[in-house]
Order: C-alpha cells, then structure tokens, then sequence
C-alpha cells in the first residue's frame, strides 16, 4: 500500500489519484525503468503542525462595573436649541412653482400634440370629399385625436390644480410683503377663477395685485400690469372664450358643423399650449420677486474713479464804479 510522503497516511487502495486524498500532496508514478524522480521534501522532513485546542465557551464578556462607553441613558428629545421656523407663504409659493412650472411646459407641449392630431383630422376630412380612405389612417387618426384630447385635458386639469394653489400662496405672501391685509379671501380667489364671467377678470386683476405688491409700489395706488401680464390676460381671455365656443359648437349635428369643430378644437389647443407656456414664464417671474434679495447672487459694483465736479466758469468782475466829484474832470 502507497503512503503519502507529507502525511504519512496510507492511500487507500483503489484509488487512482495522482495526489494525496488527505492533504493533497501531489504522488509520483512509480518511475520507469532508467528514470529519475525528483521529489522535494522540507529540510529535516515534514511533520505535519499539532492540533488546535479549541477553548471552551465561557459566556458573554462580563465587567466587574457598568460600563462608560456608548450612548446616554435618557430618551431622545427634541433639540431645543434650533428653533424651527414655520415656512412662509413666499417660500411656500417657491416650492410649489418648482411643480408648477414643469406641468405648465408639459401641459403645453401636450395640448400641441392634440393640435397636430387635430389638424391631421381635418386633412383626412378633406381629402374623403374625393376619395375612400384607408381604414388604418382612420383608426389611427381617431387613436390619436382621442388620446390626445383625455391626456392634454388632464395635464391642463392638474397643471391649473397646482397653479391655483401657487396663486393663494403667492397671494399672501404678496400681502405679507406689503404690510396689508389681503382684499380677497381665498374661498373669493378660487370662485373668481373657476365661476364663469368672473374667471375673466378675477384672476388678471389678482395677478396684478401680487405683481404690485412684489415690485414694492404704494399700497394705495392702482395697480398697473406689465406687459407680460397683459399678454397672459388677454391669452387668459381668448382661451376661456374659444373654451365656451368648443363646447357650444359640439352640439351641432351637421356635418359642415363637426368639420368646423375640429378646427376649432385644433385652435383651443394652440391657445391653451399659449397660455400654459404665458403662465408658467408668469409663475416664475412673480415667484422670482416675492423672494428675498440673495446677497451671493447680486452684482458687485466697483469703484473705479473720482472725478471733481466740473468747476463753473469764474463770474466777470464788476466794472469799477465811477464817482463824478462836483468841480471834477
């Protein structure tokens, strides 16, 4: 029987392993007639290393007194020495015009979609006076309007969701700048903008309200809207007016009527991505206003030279009065 020249235990027989199955030392084949085998052994032989004692378990480590290290035993409180300040309607109106600016820029760019899905109805309206259509135009065409008209109205819904919660809050915060109390209650902002007739003055008079009180104008004096707001205003206007119109239009029953629809759906949907795009640039300039002066971002001014004022030219001297003695020359 083989035994293994590291271990020195017996290979077992039958076994045809080129190395040791104990502890893997490679075995050499017994060597042909007029060979050599080299085997390399450590110097004084190998003696495999003792057994290693396990220790006996004792338990948990024990202190002969409580220990210093870790957390305090008392219960957690809440920090008095930060006074935490409620949030202001300025830096409310600032949080939620960061949503309310993305849903404007996608509700726009939605509702322009729906146009063009609109338009192309109405090219396909056009070209059936002449013509039969392929149904696969129809069916996508109709796809197209559909989905479109339900995606673009609730984007629009949700935009002007958030927009009318940035108008309260900016509302206020308008006010609180001003030192005044607000004229309207928030119950009155929100029926000026959704009652029919009064959501075509209320909400352009509110925006000039909070635009007059950002830019720091007299509290007394009437507000006067930008040219900014008055473009929004008239958008405003023109997109709840084409709005009614839609809406009215979509009962008639004729055909020339339902062609002339969908042109002026295609239309309400340009005006509404027109407004959507005014009131998001308007949202970011009032927000933009209403928020305090930050030092790091002002413009530095330096001084770089003195003049002297320009001195005024020298006054001509009096003429030297003359004094006609009697008997003089």
């Amino acid at each position: 029987m083989a035994t293994c020249p590291r271990c020195l235990r017996p290979i077992p027989p039958g076994y045809g392993v080129a190395a040791c199955v104990y502890c893997g030392q490679p075995l050499m084949a017994p060597a042909a007639p007029g060979s050599v085998a080299w085997v390399a052994m450590p110097p004084g032989g190998y003696t495999p290393p003792p057994p290693r004692r396990r220790s006996r378990y004792l338990g948990p480590p024990a202190y002969a007194f409580p220990p210093r290290w870790g957390f305090p035993l008392i219960t957690w409180r809440r920090p008095t020495s930060i006074v935490s300040v409620p949030p202001g309607p300025a830096l409310r109106a600032k949080s939620l015009a960061g949503t309310a600016v993305p849903l404007l820029w996608l509700a726009a760019f939605i509702s322009l979609l729906a146009a063009v899905a609109e338009l192309w109805r109405y090219r396909l309206l056009l070209a059936s006076r002449f013509d039969a259509l392929p149904a696969g135009q129809l069916r996508l065409s109709d796809a197209l309007v559909v989905t479109g008209g339900v995606v673009a109205a609730l984007a629009c819904g949700l935009a002007a969701l958030v927009s009318l919660l940035w108008v309260l809050r900016a509302y206020a915060a308008a006010a609180e700048l001003a030192g005044v109390r607000p004229s309207r209650s928030p119950a009155v902002v929100v029926a000026g903008w959704l009652v029919p007739v009064a959501n075509l003055l209320i909400p352009g008079s509110t925006l000039a309200e909070i635009e007059h009180a950002a830019l720091g104008r007299p509290a007394a004096r009437r507000p006067t809207p930008s040219v900014l707001l008055m473009a929004w205003w008239a958008s405003w206007v023109a997109g709840v007016l084409l709005a009614w119109l839609t809406i009215a239009w979509s009962f008639q029953d004729s055909t020339q009527a339902q062609a002339d629809g969908v042109l002026l759906h295609a239309a309400a949907d340009v005006v509404a991505a027109v407004v959507a795009i005014l009131t998001a640039i308007v949202v970011r300039s009032l927000t933009r206003l209403l928020q305090p002066v930050d030092t790091e971002h002002v413009r530095r001014m330096q001084l770089l030279a003195v003049r002297p004022a320009t001195a005024s030219a020298p006054a001509p001297a009096p003429a030297p009065a003359v004094i006609n003695s009697p008997g003089g020359r």
